[in-house]
This record gives structure tokens, sequence and C-alpha cells, in this order.
């Protein structure tokens, strides 16, 4: 009996303990070796679980997997919480809720892998790997969609080995990915010389052919930088804490603070861009109070692109959004974008009339929800010849969704507020993902972050300026990269249920030439 009890315990230590240590891959850690390490042993314990023939081992072994990876990758979520005193009794609760639903799409994982024939060869290998994909790609649109972490980022400090997603995408190349960390798996189960030599040497071409691949394009690409000529950017990092939301009558000192780093040229044609709740208590009427403190500051020469919120009666009903405006120095307004992806919690209430009796309310500043935009559309400043994407914060996560007409910009805005992930890896996890969305699109990516990670990302994901979460400063822009249309902005995510039907179509051969 206890013998057993030993026995069936190893099956729900080590994949916690594996779960733990994979997380180490990703940001801000990016000890990539791990995953040829930790998948492998992964995939020889799940064959050996599927012997035992139980739903429950088969179940838990892929749920305490990621438990021990998202508890140990997401445990600053839990920050948030920490501002207010409504919300500090949920903390032990989120925090072990939050990876216990998380990890169970990783239980789905080695569930419906169990349900296949699995053994120590190169087909199991590729079923591992496209289930294990494609619910990763199921987890980032399901329910709103969580795409935090794929294991694909643990590739983010890799630039050259990451050019491929401009073709392929995030997703396909997560597929890809996995099934690279699984190759040492032949390496150790094989007895034969000749197969371990031969699984070495495919390892080592696909890694070496990618990265090739990524260093002919960057050296391809290094001359297609142009200057601006009429005017120039800077990139305002206040570094405002969170606290101060919290506080009134304080709107004056920030915006003295924002005006004070921005140090404006009169004569100076410039893009001022402050981030996301810089100015959390005030909504755009209220900004126009300080009017006169604007006008002085900045001239005609200026345009001001900022985070706030805004309010409209729609139907009879008041809808306060989170905005990204465009503003003049007398604080007209431009043009104007309403966050389409809001945070559940962080943003609105999911239940909010239940959840609102009970004395609850959304995390981020204010009692009211957000209500999300409708639609996100090119913000075009013809004066000056510049047009760019608006990205809020969450936004920048979301591989193949930004659906615009790419081709008539070489910009992307992503304003963010990253103060609600404490001192964390949180706001280094929450950059990666601008670095993939750059070299996606084929954009340039402008970040300014309060409190996080402010940068100039050029179209191929290379960090041109950076100001980390703990600096405070200008970032100022007078080049771009201008690239062409990627492939994968083309065709966006079908390239995956390509890529999908292609590992089908291997899994088919591999059991055909099995059989024979």
């Amino acid at each position: 009996m206890i013998k057993k009890i030993n026995q069936n315990l190893q099956y729900y230590l080590i994949p916690l303990l594996l779960g733990v240590i994979t997380s180490f891959s990703l940001p801000p850690y990016n000890f990539l070796i791990i995953n040829f390490l930790t998948f492998p042993v992964l995939f020889f314990f799940l064959i050996e679980v599927k012997k035992k023939n139980s739903f429950w081992l088969n179940f838990i072994f892929g749920w305490l997997f990621g438990i021990g990876y998202f508890f140990s990758n997401i445990y600053w979520i839990v920050y948030s919480l920490t501002f207010e005193d409504i919300f500090k009794p949920f903390i032990p609760i989120a925090l072990i809720l939050i990876p216990s639903f998380l990890g169970l799409f990783y239980a789905f994982i080695t569930l419906a892998t169990s349900k296949f024939t699995i053994e120590k060869n190169f087909s199991s290998i590729l079923i591992f790997s496209l289930i294990f994909a494609f619910v990763e790609f199921i987890r980032g649109f399901i329910l709103g969609g969580f795409p935090w972490n794929l294991i694909v980022y643990s590739w983010t400090n890799y630039l050259n080995s990451l050019q491929i997603i401009s073709v392929i995408g995030t997703y396909s190349f997560n597929l890809i990915s996995i099934t690279i960390f699984l190759i040492p798996s032949v390496i150790f189960f094989k007895k034969k010389l000749k197969f371990k030599l031969i699984a070495f040497f495919f390892l080592l071409l696909i890694l070496s052919s990618n990265h090739f691949y990524g260093y002919q394009k960057l050296k391809n690409n290094e001359e297609f930088y142009n200057d601006f000529n009429s005017f120039k950017i800077k990139v305002i990092s206040p570094k405002i804490s969170i606290e101060r939301f919290f506080k009134s009558n304080n709107e004056k000192i920030i915006i003295e603070e924002l005006i004070e780093l921005s140090n404006p040229n009169a004569l100076d044609n410039t893009i001022f861009i402050f981030p996301e709740g810089a100015l959390a208590g005030v909504n755009i009427n209220e900004l126009k109070s300080f009017k006169e403190v604007f006008s002085e500051k900045f001239s005609e020469s200026h345009i001001i692109v900022m985070g706030i919120n805004t309010e409209k009666i729609i139907d009879n009903s008041n809808k306060i959004y989170n905005s990204m405006v465009v503003l003049d120095n007398k604080l007209n307004l431009i043009a104007e974008y309403n966050k389409i992806k809001l945070v559940p919690f962080g943003e609105f209430l999911p239940f909010e009339n239940f959840f609102k009796k009970i004395g609850l309310k959304k995390i981020s500043y204010g009692y009211e929800s957000f209500s999300a935009g409708n639609n996100r559309n090119l913000i075009i400043l013809d004066e000056i010849n510049f047009n760019f994407i608006p990205l809020i914060c969450y936004e920048i996560i979301y591989s193949g969704k930004i659906n615009l007409k790419l081709d008539e910009t070489n910009f992307i805005i992503n304003i963010s507020e990253d103060g609600w992930f404490g001192n964390s890896i949180g706001p280094y996890q929450h950059f990666s993902h601008s670095i993939f969305r750059a070299i996606e699109e084929g954009k340039n990516i402008i970040r300014a972050s309060n409190n996080g990670i402010s940068a100039y990302i050029d179209s191929n994901g290379k960090i041109i300026n950076k100001l980390e979460s703990t600096d405070r400063g200008v970032i100022e822009i007078n080049n771009y990269k201008s690239i062409k249309k990627t492939f994968f902005s083309k065709f966006r995510n079908n390239i995956f249920f390509y890529f999908i039907l292609f590992y089908i179509i291997l899994i088919f051969f591999n059991f055909k030439k099995k059989e024979r």
C-alpha cells in the first residue's frame, strides 16, 4: 500500500516541479535550454502515466504541471489586489484559483494525448506537440482569451530565431517550438546510436537554419531606415505611482510633472506620447480645466497622445471608456480610440449586478465598469503625414487580432499602465509581447508605459531604445524602419491551421509506415 502511494506521489510532485522549472525559460529569465530538458522528461512521464490507464492520473498530471507553470510565472497578478482593502481578502484565493484554472488547459492536453497510442517515437512527439499547441491556441481565444506566457515566449531574447514569426506567426512557431523541445526525447529514448545521431543532427539543422534565416533577414533590412523630416516623437515614461491614483486633488501636480519631463520646445514640431494611467482619476472633460497650463507650455507645433477616460451618453446610458486620445496644445480633440479588449475584473466586472451586491467593483480606478469600444481605426494625422494603429495595454498580447489595413502605416502605438504588476516579472512578460507583435506585423512599435518598460522597437523586433520599469525618462524618436507587409499580416492565424493539417498528414503517414 505504501509503495503504491509513493509511486503515485511521483506523478503528482514531478509534473508540479517540471511546471515551475519550465517557467524559468520565460522572460525575464529566458533560460531557453530548460525546455530541452523539462519537455522530454514531461513526455517520458506522460507515457508512464498512460500505462496506468487511469483517467484521474492522466488529468491530474497535466493539471499539476499547469499549476506549477502558471503559479510561478503569473503570481504577480495578485499584486493588483493590494491597493484597496476590499480586495485584500481575495489575495490567497486568487493566488491559488487563477493558476488552478489556467492549469486545466494543460490537464486537457495530457488527457487528450492519453487517448492516442503514445510510445517513444517521433509520431507520438508530433501528436503531443499538436495537441499542446492547439490547446494553447484555444487558451488565447476562449472566454475572451488569455494568451499570456505561451511556451514560444521562451525565444524572446533570440531575435534571429524569432524572425520566422513574420512568416508563420506566433501560434505556428509555438507548435514548432514544442516539437523542437521534444526532439531530445528521441536521443534519450532510442538505444541505437544511429537514431540518436539522426535526431541530434535534425535538431541542429532546424535550429541553425532558422537562426541563419533570421540573421539574413535582419542583415538585408538594415538599410530600410527613414528619418522624420518635419517632426520628432517623444515617449514620456513618468513612473507615477499607482497609490497616487487613489488620492484626490493631485491632478495639477501630476500634469506639471508630465510637462516638466516632456520639456517642450515651442519651435520643434513634436508628438508627445503619455502612457495609459498617468491621469487615471481625470476624464477628458475634467482635463480641459487645465487648458491654460497646456496652452502655455505647449505650442501649436505640438500634438499630445495620451491615455485618459472618456464618457458618452448612448441610448440614455452613461458609458465610460478607457481611451487613447490625440489632442492639440489647447486640448482640442483631434482623434480618439476607445479600448476594445477589456481586462476582466481589472476594467470591467463580469456579472456586475451580482458582485456589486456583495461590495465588489473593478480593480482599476473608479466604481463603474468600462464599456468596450466598437472598432479600431487607423489614426490619421494629415497635417504631419503620420498615421498609427492604437493599442491600449492588454491589447498588444493578441496575435493576429489587429485587423487593420496595415500597409497604410508603419507604426503601432501602445500605451500601458504596468504599475498593477508591482515590482515583479510581470512588466518584462508584458513587454515581450510587443517584440512579437512588431515582427509579426512588420511595424515599428512605440510603447509608452507608466511603471513599466517604455521602448521603441523597430519592425524586426529590434529594441532601438528602452527605459526600464524602474526608470523615469524620455525616449526621443527621429527615424523609423519601413518594411513591406509581412506574410503573416496577410493570412494571420489561418497559417496555424495549415500547420495543423501538415502535422496530421505527417502523423498519418508515420502510422501507415509503421503498419507496413
